[in-house]
């Protein structure tokens, strides 16, 4: 256990101690939120703006005559449409409709013919005829854009349907009336006028209530713009204080490429030490190919040559060290290069160290050195001889100005941030004046809404003294008559056969925006993109200096690390979404809570699987990202999917994870919560069963195949 802890531990310090990796850390811990964030946004609310699909509509009705009067229908149509704002009706003659949806500038286009208001006219006749609107469509501008317009379209079927069943209802309720109820005309209006009075009457208690509502909700939009009036000085702060760092950073990497300048002769001098040392070498492989030279000549120059090496290669790592520190500074300028050809040189060193000690043992027994070795001590000291003169040509004319030119783009970065920086502090003040005019504004709202509020109270008694004088009247038997008569009224009858029926929507769990709804979805999937990033960029293994791990001591030590980053992770996205996006959730705390916990599963699998199967193990986890996105129903029903999506969506973690989430977003049914939550825990166990009984065995059985592949220089 205090190995396991060890290892958490020196991470922990590691990445404190490093300002670097605490960069990388933050970026890794923030920009799974953006991935959340960005795709909330864009499906915030995408129907309210149906508005801007353009529709071109075309009338060519040339109109009809049904017994005397003149019908254009398609003219009524079109003045319709000119103030219905869902849609973007747009009126064009038909070859600008033609040529505007086949170039995707429309997305669809209505046409009323020539003989739509004599069709409808034919009602009339022996011979009715069903009328005709065209609709062409171009559905490859958009997949989703051809569902809205249809609905548009289907609309404006709806409504001419209705029109004419209210119409010719209305025609054949009014000749009822005519013939039989020729001196009760005025009854409809008394009628519609009564239950105008009754339904206004039912409506005052919603209509205090709404006043009520809105009275609160200015009283809390005041109370938020005078927060905001409150933070406005600390934000002016935070950015001059912004401000002033980048400076300071600015003037700390100038001092940074002084100190290198100076630096830049003693690492020269000691690629010309590695470059003597090489030579020496190779001078002892002409004496150990002379047959001649004598053994105690040669063990003496293999003791002073092995000592220079040791020296070598001690210099060496130092300046492996110095430039893989560049590389942070300068982002890799001048330094990566010279950094990967001494990491091959250190190999080349350690590797005549090792055959030179060989060839020492040897003669130390009294037998003579083997020719394979000496020809190998030959070839790789020419190597090493030939990768310093390189080196040495390369660092007056490409290292050394690379890393300058780093370390000035770095500057150069931080002063464009100093010059952003001290622009955000200038433009604050206008913000606040802006903040300060909102809450004026809301004021005089509430002001008007009170007075509202304070007038109601008399117009609701005076339209209920007219009620019960009505129901009095009522009571005495006066309107029996007239209840009898209204049967008839052609205006409520039509109205009623044209539309017989009226859905009464329930929500159940209401939810104000689409964004808001595909929250669950987008949160879940920003997690485990999080975990993705994690194990793509931080290594799994342990290697210490001196210490030898157990494997389950590896694999839950490193877990820790891994775990504390991705619930920062899950922070960053649950708390955004709801104090950054202000998404709508029901239980904010669960939906933290669920965020947390969820995070922690995800990153326990991907971690499982990249610890045990390597490489592969990422393969894996985004092959199962990409079935979970399909499966899992978090955007379409997954009854509108393939079989094969079917059939996987039991067996998927999304689909648990999406519905945990829903729950706190649209409220907890604690049953299915419950039910969520154990199913995730099974899949913890798993993830714990494989990481724990399976690393060490496959990590074993595998180590000979990822050898292989790293000598590849291409697989890491």
């Amino acid at each position: 256990m205090k190995r396991l802890l060890a290892i958490y531990l020196n991470d922990m310090s590691r990445i404190g101690r490093n300002w670097a990796a605490i960069v990388m850390i933050s970026g890794l811990a923030f920009l799974p939120s953006l991935y959340a964030w960005f795709n909330i946004l864009a499906s915030w609310d995408p129907y309210s703006n149906t508005g801007s699909l353009a529709i071109a509509v075309v009338n060519e009705d040339r109109g009809a005559t049904a017994r005397g009067k003149e019908l254009r229908l398609g003219d009524e149509i079109i003045a319709s449409l000119r103030d219905d704002r869902r849609i973007g009706w747009t009126f064009v003659d038909a070859a600008e409709a033609e040529r505007g949806v086949l170039r995707g500038e429309y997305f669809a286009a209505l046409t009323i013919p020539p003989e739509f208001s004599e069709h409808i006219s034919s009602v009339l006749t022996a011979t009715p005829q069903k009328a005709e609107i065209l609709y062409d469509v171009n559905e490859k501008t958009n997949a989703i854009s051809p569902k809205i317009t249809s609905k548009g379209a289907s609309g404006i079927l709806d409504e001419v349907t209705r029109q004419f069943i209210r119409t010719a209802n209305g025609t054949i309720f009014a000749i009822m009336n005519e013939v039989g109820l020729e001196l009760e005309r005025e009854l409809p209006a008394i009628e519609a006028g009564k239950a105008m009075l009754f339904r206004l009457e039912e409506l005052f208690p919603e209509l205090n209530r709404l006043v009520d509502a809105g009275l609160t909700d200015l009283d809390k939009a005041q109370a938020i713009a005078a927060k905001a009036e409150n933070y406005i000085p600390e934000i002016t702060r935070l950015a001059e204080a912004g401000s002033a760092m980048t400076e300071q950073l600015g003037v700390w990497i100038g001092r940074t490429g002084q100190a290198l300048d100076a630096l830049s002769p003693g690492i020269k001098q000691d690629l010309y030490l590695l470059q003597q040392a090489a030579i020496g070498v190779k001078q002892l492989n002409g004496l150990l190919q002379d047959v001649k030279t004598d053994p105690a000549i040669l063990q003496s120059e293999l003791d002073r040559v092995g000592r220079r090496l040791a020296v070598a290669s001690d210099v060496n790592d130092k300046l492996i060290s110095l430039f893989e520190r560049l590389n942070g500074l300068t982002g890799g300028k001048g330094s990566a290069a010279a950094a990967q050809k001494l990491q091959k040189l250190q190999r080349d060193l350690q590797l005549q160290a090792a055959i030179m000690e060989r060839l020492s043992l040897a003669m130390a027994k009294g037998e003579k050195p083997a020719g394979e070795l000496i020809a190998d001590l030959g070839r790789v000291a020419g190597d090493t001889a030939s990768g310093l003169e390189d080196l040495l040509g390369r660092y007056d004319t490409e290292i050394a100005p690379g890393i300058a030119e780093g370390a000035q783009t770095a500057k150069q970065k931080l002063e464009q941030a100093h010059e952003a920086l001290a622009a955000a502090a200038a433009v604050i003040p206008d913000a606040g004046s802006l903040v300060s005019g909102a809450a004026k504004g809301l004021a005089a709202g509430r002001s008007e809404l009170a007075a509202i509020k304070q007038a109601l109270p008399a117009l609701e008694a005076k339209v209920k003294e007219l009620a019960d004088r009505l129901r009095a009247f009522e009571q005495q038997g006066n309107l029996g008559d007239i209840l009898r008569l209204l049967k008839l009224d052609a205006q409520k009858e039509s109205e009623f056969f044209a539309e017989p029926v009226v859905l009464k929507e329930n929500r159940l769990f209401p939810i104000p925006n689409y964004g808001s709804a595909m929250s669950p979805f987008f949160t879940t999937l920003s997690l485990w993109v999080g975990a993705l990033l994690l194990v793509s960029l931080l290594t799994v293994e342990v290697h210490e200096e001196g210490i030898r791990y157990k494997s389950y001591q590896v694999y839950l030590g490193r877990f820790l690390t891994f775990l504390t980053i991705a619930l920062v992770q899950s922070l960053f996205v649950t708390l955004g979404d709801l104090y950054l996006l202000h998404t709508f959730v029901a239980e904010p705390g669960w939906f933290v809570g669920f965020g947390l916990l969820l995070s922690a599963l995800f990153m326990l699998i991907v971690y499982t699987l990249v610890s045990v199967f390597g490489n592969v193990g990422k393969a894996m986890a985004i092959v199962l990202l990409v079935l979970q996105l399909a499966g899992s129903g978090g955007t379409f029903p997954v009854q509108l999917t393939p079989p094969f999506f079917q059939a996987i969506h039991p067996f998927l973690p999304f689909t648990y994870a999406i519905g945990l989430m829903r729950e706190a977003v649209g409220g907890l049914i604690w049953d299915v919560a419950v039910r969520d939550l154990a199913i995730l825990a099974v899949y913890a166990g798993l993830a714990l069963l494989i990481g724990l009984g399976l690393k060490k065995w496959i990590n074993a059985s595998s180590a000979k195949l990822v050898h292989k592949a790293k000598e590849s220089r291409i697989i890491h």
